[in-house]
């Protein structure tokens, strides 16, 4: 008696075409993607397409799309990789359709379409709307720092910064003369050197690190100028001064230094310490889906709030959700009495945040009223209860983009880059959110759009 193997045949030619429907369950999130870019608005991402026929043609801007989707909702972000992916695995090949645009493809996609693939948060967020996600009863708000594509160590004092770009500028004119007497007056020999001519050079970067140091050189002295206007107007009431601008080494580190290498990235306290990078906030149903995504430089989450609620409704809104945020819940980080009495009566959302500690015994500032009146809301104990969902909801949502996901640094440089790849890394946590959610494999239709608008813009898919 032999082994009873089954024949291995890796010779063996296909007799009819392979389907690439039978490459996937029906219930893969390579469906559920492609599905849901078709119910999406890519006028925007098409309108930068030639509609004559001219030209060599390009990849379809749906295929990318979802490509780009669908790596993100993976937690594949490098262009190369992606690349490599289209080769190798059956569900890239799928999304593809057996089509293999290279990295630089990819990357220049990415690059060119920046503010057209932040807008796909909003589109998702309706598919979402439509399939009956988002529980607006408790919404939480709370912000994770990111790195940035930069070192902490490529900050740069100004002193540091002008004598760099001295230094670039006199090898520049070093290099010229020296061609000019190798060459004479009447060849080409004055280019610049690679460095120089690259409007994304190490120049162009010190250059835009020392133009945002003199700005916030000028906002601190402002500050400053303001705050001993303030206390002289105390001492002259009699009152005691108060406290005085910061002046603490980690405070001037922030305001008088910049990293050459992304200089709108900041130095802030990430949960390990600090980091180099960026404060990504977000609004979080109840359920997990996330209703807004927003960046920001600042390393503090105060003045965060009042934006946050506006970017939220605006988005509710124009998803076509029916309901408005029954009680926001955040931490003390948001909290001042600007944002509470700005929430609650502009906003008409319920609020729940514990204000910071109040007044000492004896101290001559008053109490707040916004912030005892809090205090009073939060002792009550089903207000009590509410709050202690507030981690329950948001923080599993940082934990699956940097745990799962394996997203803790941004792929792109400067803010608007890192702005819009924050709002794609949400929108794929919530298209995760809706394959999970074990509805249909193709997205409900959406709520009807304004009368006059296509789906496409009437934009050809001709490259």
């Amino acid at each position: 008696m032999g082994y009873s193997f089954r024949p291995v045949e890796r010779d063996q030619q296909y007799l009819m075409p392979a389907s690439l429907r039978d490459w996937l369950p029906d219930d893969d999130l390579a469906w559920l993607v492609l599905d849901a870019v078709d119910e999406m608005d890519l006028g925007p991402i098409y309108a930068r397409y030639r509609t004559d026929g001219w030209g060599a043609p390009a990849f379809d801007p749906a295929l990318m799309t979802a490509l780009l989707l669908y790596a993100y909702a993976t937690g594949e972000r490098s262009s190369r990789r992606i690349e490599q992916r289209c080769r190798r695995d059956i569900a890239y090949r799928v999304i593809c359709a057996n089509q293999t645009p290279d990295h630089a493809t990819i990357a220049r996609f990415r690059v060119d379409h920046e503010a057209a693939l932040g807008q796909l948060f909003g589109e998702v967020l309706r598919l979402c709307g439509a399939a009956g996600l988002g529980k607006l009863g408790l919404v939480a708000i709370d912000g994770t720092k990111l790195a940035a594509d930069a070192s902490r160590d490529a900050n740069r004092p100004a002193a540091a910064l002008d004598a760099e770009i001295a230094r670039i500028l006199a090898e520049a004119a070093a290099v010229d003369a020296a061609e000019d007497e190798q060459f004479g007056p009447d060849r080409r020999g004055d280019e610049l050197p690679a460095e120089l001519a690259d409007r994304g050079s190490r120049l162009a970067r010190l250059r835009e690190a020392r133009r945002q140091l003199a700005e916030a050189d000028a906002e601190r002295q402002r500050r400053i100028e303001a705050q001993h206007a303030r206390q002289t107007e105390r001492v002259a009431r009699g009152e005691r001064p108060g406290r005085a601008v910061k002046a603490d080494a980690e405070h001037r580190r922030r305001w008088a230094e910049r990293n050459t290498t992304d200089p709108d990235s900041r130095m802030m306290v990430g949960g390990s310490g600090w980091v180099q990078g960026y404060n990504g906030q977000a609004v979080v149903a109840e359920d997990g889906l996330i209703l807004a995504a927003e960046l920001t430089q600042a390393p503090g989450d105060a003045e965060q709030l009042v934006p946050l609620v506006e970017a939220t409704m605006a988005n509710l809104r124009a998803a076509g959700f029916g309901g408005r945020i029954g009680t926001l819940l955040a931490d003390t980080g948001y909290w001042s009495q600007t944002n509470f009495e700005a929430v609650e009566t502009i906003g008409r959302t319920r609020l729940l945040i514990p204000p910071r500690r109040g007044p000492r015994p004896g101290s001559s500032h008053p109490p707040q009223p916004a912030a005892e009146r809090m205090r009073r809301r939060l002792a009550r104990a089903p207000d009590r209860a509410r709050y202690k969902r507030r981690s329950v909801i948001v923080e599993p949502v940082f934990g699956q983009i940097k745990e799962v996901r394996g997203i803790r640094r941004f792929r792109r440089r400067g803010f608007g880059a890192c702005a819009s790849e924050w709002r794609l890394i949400c929108a794929s946590h919530n298209l995760l959110k809706l394959w999970r959610a074990g509805r249909a494999t193709r997205p409900p239709s959406p709520p009807p759009r304004a009368r006059g608008t296509d789906r496409r813009q009437d934009h050809s898919r001709r490259g």
